[in-house]
Order: structure tokens, then sequence, then C-alpha cells
């Protein structure tokens, strides 16, 4: 997952401002899917078992465990990391913070490898003001001394209107209205 011009375009396009890094997570009094320790990515383990290994320097062991811990990055403001596992040719030289994204969901959709290269298609759910998103990307990957790095991406941002008595959004299997979805 990439933070690119092409994204800040998806979205601006797609009727939002610009911008999709947020450091927000889902509402925990309310989504039972938000617990504190829980990791952003969706694995059910804790952060310092999961993604926060590689946020702290471990080397991330496939390209999707990469996309997981980069979303989980996005999720919770780590800038830093984010540039770290990014491809030098294809690396921004910052990234813009962005309080107003709250990143709800992510679903890998495929993933795979051949020697050093990596693919993983994915689809991250989010949530700015009382708007909903979906950032859909098929992301490249490479393996550099070891390590798998970001290298690119195809994003498509699409807009969602999840109804109260519809599913959550954010994986819950809860009705909206009982969920993340208010107002």
């Amino acid at each position: 997952m990439a933070m690119t011009m092409l994204h800040r375009n998806a979205i601006d396009k797609a009727g939002a401002r610009s911008g999709i890094m947020g450091g927000l997570m889902p509402d925990p009094d309310r989504c039972p899917m938000a617990t504190p320790d829980a990791c952003p990515c969706g694995s059910g383990l804790p952060l310092a078992a999961c993604c926060g290994l590689y946020h702290r320097g471990a080397p991330a062991p496939t390209p999707e465990a990469l996309m997981r811990s980069r979303y989980s990055a996005f999720a919770l403001g780590l800038t830093d990391y984010l540039l770290e596992s990014w491809a030098a040719e294809t690396r921004p030289a910052s990234l813009p913070a962005d309080d107003g994204t709250r990143w709800v969901r992510l679903e890998i959709l495929d993933h795979g490898e051949s020697g050093d290269e990596g693919r993983v298609h994915f689809r991250a759910t989010f949530r700015e003001g009382r708007r909903w998103g979906v950032l859909e990307e098929r992301s490249r990957f490479r393996r550099e001394a070891g390590r798998w790095v970001y290298v690119d991406g195809e994003p498509q941002v699409h807009r969602l209107k999840p109804g109260r008595n519809a599913p959550c959004p954010c994986g819950s299997g809860r009705k909206g209205k009982a969920c993340c979805v208010t107002g």
C-alpha cells in the first residue's frame, strides 16, 4: 500500500479530500473488531506479536506479511516504517500525516511470490468523517538483501454507502447501526 499522487488523485476524484493516511482506529466502544491491543491488520493477534514485530525491525517473511504491516503502519501513522519498507526508486521523499482517515478493515484477496518478486491484491476499508470508502490495490513487492519492500501498486478508490441495517463495513458481522455506521 502506498501513499502516491495516484492515490491522492483517486481519492479526490471519489469526492474526498487528499490524503489516505491516518492514525485512527474503529471506535472500541462500538466496534467489537477494535480492541486496544489487537493488530490493525485483522489477524486476531496482538500488535506486539504480529505487525509490531516488523515495525520494530524484524524482516517480514512474505509479501503478504509486509503488506499487512504496511496497512497497520498506515492505521497507526507510522510514516518512518512506511518509507523504510518502500523500494528506493519509487519511494516519496516524505508522507503527509492525515488524522482524518480511520482504517477499519483489511481483506487480502490474492497474494503470491515467485523468487524475489511478490504481489498482493487487497481491499482496505476506511472512514473519513461520515463518509466510507474502499481502497483496492494490486501491489508489487521485491526482495532486496533478504528483505521484502513495496515497489508500487494499481490503486482504485470507491465510495461506500453502507445502510444502517446492512452489515457493518468493519467486518464485525453486526448491523451497521449497532457498530460503526452512525448518523
